[in-house]
């Protein structure tokens, strides 16, 4: 599944998890004590409570030590050291922008050094999504496919603070995350959730929203000696990029944003999109299933078939999880993971078929539960990477907006319609942040970039996670002259790397300079 780091948060937060489209920027990025300011995005210039801080020289002059680097650690996903070239260091910032001269946290960074560098163009910053996928763990996974680019950039990313490396938000345990089941007071799962990252973050708690995040990027744009940030954003990373091109217009560089957030939507309309899209891909892979696998198919010889033996799967796993070799349960809730782990792009559908005739024809759980852990961040020892913990403080910490049960409820028919597989949980997942202790200033993330450079903006007709709509829209908000819109017609969540017309498009433009004509569609 290409570029994506897209990490579910548990219980009531499934939807948040689906959701890689998260509630989004704050004029003063998680302040506890802020009043609701539901402003709707555009263009606007940045508000004074926006503007830069100005940085003490001591952060912006920083040197990194840049040494091998080792293998990634747990709370980043684990795995292997990267391979040769591969750089890592880390970089001071402050932990409240407010008061940029007082306590720093470290920010994880990794990079490998142009291969041309007489032709060297500068820096590219890559953000992978989530929030809360570790983009130096990342990076290196997907550096076959940055090849051409690397002629010229050295490719760079990092752990955006919570994640990872950089003052990782941690809550609930190892022992705890594997305990969770299917509950029926979802809102005492976000209380629980919500207290155990009290207890063990709250100092980190008010200052982890995407605001800062990009705050955070442009000193990386410093530290890395560059004019300009160059940068590649894709799912949640093109709202980190929609919001920094905000609040640094002037400093914009070559900026592709690929899978693209809706700035426009509110939290409801971006959970009912997302039930819409998952459910427009399970509907191709059931059509897929019954063209392949024909009487053997497990969801049958029609959608509308397929989506009612889905559904009373998930029902009858809330009472009877199934059981798996591990000696773990199948529960209704890692099912649906496992479902929606299969459909970012083709690639999973034949994977999707084999977990469900499983579960479905033998009564066991072991490939979606593999399937689950895979999205979840659990590896085979039992240990979480912190992605839940990290998604959860970034989504909250950006929003304004705090569901009741009552509100998610009116709801749920709504949700019901878009789809009868996944919308009841991402109708849940409105009272994610329910209890959350920091609370931020808008309802939407503020992208308006007027004065910037031009910024392409793609997005895939078939993409489940972040419909081809909101790019569109980011184009649009981004501003007149600014936002390039490319439409792919195609499957999958992100273009770069799997659609030819998409990637020559990307390469031409960070390459070269140029970029492609607005409203440019690839078949």
């Amino acid at each position: 599944m290409p570029h994506l780091i897209r990490r579910p948060l548990r219980s009531a937060a499934l939807a948040t998890a689906v959701l890689l489209a998260v509630p989004a920027l704050a004029a003063c990025d998680g302040d506890p004590k802020a009043k609701a300011d539901p402003k709707p995005s555009g263009s606007a210039a940045p508000s004074a409570a926006t503007k830069p801080a100005v940085l003490p020289a001591a952060l912006t002059g920083q040197k990194p030590d840049w040494q091998k680097c080792p293998a990634p650690s747990v709370a980043q996903g684990g795995g292997k050291a990267p391979g040769s070239g591969w750089e890592c260091a880390t970089m001071k910032a402050p932990l409240d922008y407010a008061k940029p001269d007082g306590e720093t946290l470290d920010v994880a960074l990794i990079r490998k050094k142009a291969t041309d560098s007489g032709k060297r163009v500068g820096s590219l910053v890559y953000n992978f999504g989530g929030p809360g996928g570790s983009g130096v763990r990342s990076l290196p996974g997907f550096g076959d496919q940055y090849k051409k680019l690397n002629t010229v950039y050295d490719l760079v990313s990092f752990d955006p603070r919570g994640v990872g490396n950089s003052a990782p938000v941690t809550c609930q345990d190892d022992k705890t995350l594997d305990q969770a089941a299917d509950s029926a007071d979802p809102l005492e799962d976000v209380r629980k959730i919500t207290e155990a990252c009290k207890q063990n973050s709250a100092k980190v708690l008010p200052h982890v929203g995407t605001a800062n995040a990009a705050r955070d990027m442009d000193l990386m744009r410093q530290v890395l000696g560059d004019q300009k940030l160059n940068y590649f954003g894709i799912s949640y990373g093109t709202e980190l990029g929609g919001v920094y091109a905000h609040l640094f217009p002037q400093n914009v560089g070559r900026t592709v944003l690929d899978a693209v957030v809706d700035p426009t939507s509110d939290e409801v309309q971006r959970s009912l999109g997302q039930a819409k899209g998952f459910q427009l891909a399970l509907d191709h892979a059931m059509k897929y299933c019954r063209d392949k696998y024909t009487a053997n198919c497990p969801t049958g010889p029609s959608a509308a078939e397929g989506n009612k033996r889905i559904a009373a799967l998930l029902e009858k796993l809330k009472t009877k999880p199934a059981p798996t070799q591990s000696g773990r349960k199948l529960t209704s809730e890692l099912a649906l993971t496992g479902i929606v782990a299969t459909l970012y792009d083709e690639e999973g559908w034949d994977y999707l078929v084999q977990g469900l005739g499983e579960v479905m024809q033998d009564g066991t759980g072991n490939n979606l539960l593999l399937f689950a852990d895979s999205y979840n961040g659990r590896d085979e020892k039992g240990r979480y990477d912190n992605s839940h913990a990290a998604q959860m403080a970034i989504s909250c910490a950006d929003t304004n907006r705090r569901y009741t049960v009552e509100e998610m409820k009116a709801q749920e028919p709504a949700f019901r319609a878009a789809s009868p597989v996944f919308g009841p949980f991402l109708a849940e997942g409105l009272i994610g942040c329910a209890e959350w202790p920091v609370r931020g200033t808008t309802d939407k993330p503020v992208v308006g970039a007027a004065g910037a450079a031009p910024i392409v903006v793609i997005g895939n007709t078939g993409d489940p996670a972040t419909p081809v709509e909101g790019a569109k829209r980011m184009a649009e908000a981004l501003g007149k002259g600014v936002g390039v819109n490319v439409t792919v017609e195609g499957e999958g969540h992100g273009t770069y790397g799997t659609n030819a017309c998409a990637t020559k498009a990307v390469d031409s433009f960070l390459v070269d300079g140029t970029a492609p004509a607005d409203g440019t569609v690839c078949k």
